[in-house]
């Protein structure tokens, strides 16, 4: 009779427990009680989203400020839809610029492009040529008065020998154009 009481109890025993974890078990959503003082709580947190939405119009108003500035000052950015169309427009806003001056740029020895920030890159032309002296000075303004953003990295002068005082000027000239059109770097060089 020992055991027939020990399997009762420990039939009695795993059906509480079943009962407890199946039936009973606290799976559901939790339910939550209201608090006594939740009216004038209420009134607090809508007082506050009030307050919240008083400000969106003069944050929108922020915002198309920013953004008409911002697209004002990229007017400047050279406008393409590749790196190599940035490049050869920035050579021929170059050639032109000298052409106007009476320097005669017949080509370009390098192109480059660099990442500035997330937002910004810059690509660059190296030129070559010879030319007076008062023309170079005369270039370099014209170069600095465009509308684009742009900006003499390297220049080089050689003297020449002529009797017309002529030098020879290595220059690379710099343009800032949007992030998007340089590639992008993968691998260790990315750092």
């Amino acid at each position: 009779m020992n055991r027939r009481w020990l399997y009762i109890l420990l039939a009695v025993l795993s059906a509480l427990v079943m009962l407890r974890y199946a039936v009973f078990s606290d799976s559901g959503a939790p339910v939550v009680a209201a608090r006594e003082d939740s009216v004038p709580a209420a009134e607090r947190r809508l007082e506050t989203l009030r307050k919240v939405a008083a400000t969106v119009p003069a944050e929108e108003e922020l915002y198309k400020k920013a953004a008409a500035e911002l697209s004002q000052r990229e007017v400047g950015l050279l406008k393409a839809n590749t790196d190599q169309q940035a490049q050869v427009a920035l050579l021929d806003l170059v050639q032109n610029t000298a052409r106007v001056n009476q320097v005669e740029i017949r080509g370009s020895q390098e192109f480059r492009e660099k990442v500035l920030n997330d937002d910004y890159g810059e690509v660059s032309v190296t030129v070559a040529f010879t030319c007076g002296m008062e023309q170079l000075v005369n270039l370099l303004a014209a170069i600095g008065n465009q509308p684009e953003i742009l900006a003499t990295n390297e220049i080089q002068i050689s003297g020449g020998n002529d009797k017309a005082k002529n030098v020879q000027v290595r220059m690379t000239v710099s343009a800032a154009v949007p992030r998007k059109l340089l590639p992008e770097k993968k691998g260790v060089a990315a750092f």
